[in-house]
């Protein structure tokens, strides 16, 4: 596939819009500009976090105020925000009903090391949603895959972990691989002290690709597929009928465990693709979404991967297993799962949720379309992302049709007039608080940046 699908667009346009865009975002934003060199002197690439140096812009945009599907930043512009923390904020900033129980909790007692009354009930919601009866918590979704791993290594007595070629699982290390131009497994691109060569943990196969699949399992040294369900890091990639039963019965074939990651996909629907499309999994992973913006996430398992691991979770050495932490399930992280969960995210949410993707999604594929362009968008529930290239197979694919220049304008146009995507790819995601208006705005904005790309 080749990377760029836009014969009427011009690399020099693209660049004199750049320019033109560049000195826009500066004059809309000099206190974010003052407070990014203060913080420079400090902080390293003057973030608290490296991945907030990827939004649009010279330099990061300083919020002042998030509340409910937008956020007004430090020189008072405000923005439709369908980033949302890239999931973390899903059911909304700023939710008062996860910051008064917050408040309350933080006056009983943050963190012990012992449950509470919310903990059972946690435990009760995420079985009933996503339908795995035995769960434990964590406090991301990157501990989440970690610990997951080292149980179905435990389990398997197997050392090797598949993933899908340009997966993402937080900062796992195993998932850290791609396949290079000769099906080699190499470190992926951008990792930084990767602790060992990841052809020693890791085997990585095509997301879609059933033939590849089997011929990794048949090794007999797999422990598990750690995947998600639809690909979302690389873009959205959606799998084909019956690929997901495939690997079900491939990976009970081989003895190897299935592992799903539901820390973005949880956009399908309350129970996220796994109830949705009648997954099943042996552990489910899920983050972000559920502390409805507090740290915390959680990891599910059936009955007989739990009866199997109940010896070695109540060792004496269960301190030292590698699994957990003291801050692991703290009570201001049950409080807000239990306040999220409990009001949000629901089946009427989604129901909200998913026709405004669809309103998006219909809006920039008339845009596209009336440009003559041969883009594409895809939609995930309440997820959906625009593409410069046909709709990708698997994540070699994906990564093929990445244009960052175009990518890196696409943004920058819609911040300048306040809309945020997802930094990372051209997406948006929704939340219970968007509103047709919002579409509109996006639609209208994304309408003028194609006028002016091939005018």
């Amino acid at each position: 596939m080749s990377p760029v699908h836009q014969a009427s667009i011009q690399r020099k346009r693209i660049r004199e819009l750049l320019a033109s865009e560049d000195g826009r975002f500066r004059e809309l934003h000099p206190g974010s500009a003052a407070r990014a060199e203060r913080a420079a002197e400090h902080l390293l690439g003057g973030v608290p976090m490296p991945w907030m140096s990827r939004l649009p812009g010279a330099f990061p945009i300083f919020f002042d105020i998030a509340s409910g599907a937008s956020f007004t930043d430090v020189d008072g512009n405000e923005y439709v925000d369908f980033c949302l923390g890239d999931t973390g904020a899903m059911a909304g900033h700023a939710l008062e009903q996860v910051a008064e129980a917050l408040g309350r909790q933080a006056r009983r007692g943050i963190t012990t090391m012992m449950p509470n009354d919310d903990a059972a009930w946690v435990g009760e919601e995420l079985s009933r949603r996503f339908g795995l009866p035995v769960w434990q918590m964590a406090m991301t979704a990157t501990d989440a895959n970690r610990f997951v791993l080292r149980f179905c290594r435990h389990l398997t007595g197997r050392p090797k972990v598949v993933v899908m070629d340009w997966c993402y699982h937080g900062t796992v290390d195993e998932a850290f691989a791609t396949l290079d131009a000769d099906g080699k497994v190499r470190v992926r691109e951008g990792t930084v002290g990767a602790p060992v060569d990841p052809s020693v943990t890791t085997r990585v196969v095509q997301f879609n690709d059933l033939d590849q699949l089997e011929r990794a399992l048949a090794h007999g040294d797999v422990a598990c597929v750690l995947m998600e369900p639809a690909l979302t890091n690389i873009g959205i990639v959606l799998p084909d009928d019956g690929y997901l039963a495939g690997v079900r019965e491939l990976t009970r074939r081989h003895g190897a465990l299935l592992v799903i990651d539901e820390t973005h996909t949880i956009c399908v629907g309350p129970g996220g693709a796994t109830r949705a499309w009648g997954l099943e999994p042996d552990f489910f992973v899920i983050g972000k979404t559920i502390g409805g913006g507090m740290p915390a996430a959680a990891y599910g398992m059936t009955a007989d991967i739990a009866e199997r691991l109940g010896g070695s979770h109540d060792a004496e050495s269960i301190d030292t297993s590698g699994v957990g932490g003291t801050l692991t399930g703290n009570a201001l992280a049950l409080a807000a799962v239990r306040a999220t969960l409990s009001s949000a995210l629901r089946e009427d949410d989604f129901a909200r949720m998913v026709p405004l993707a669809t309103a998006w999604t219909d809006g920039v594929r008339a845009a596209y379309e009336a440009a003559g362009l041969h883009w594409h968008v895809q939609q995930l529930g309440a997820r959906a992302e625009y593409w410069f290239c046909p709709p990708p197979r698997n994540g070699a694919d994906a990564a093929a049709g990445v244009d960052a220049e175009l990518d890196r304008l696409m943004h920058l146009w819609a911040v300048n007039r306040g809309i945020l995507l997802t930094p990372f790819h051209n997406m948006a995601l929704f939340s219970p608080h968007h509103t047709q208006a919002d579409v509109d705005l996006h639609t209208e904005v994304f309408t003028a940046a194609v006028r002016a790309l091939t005018e």
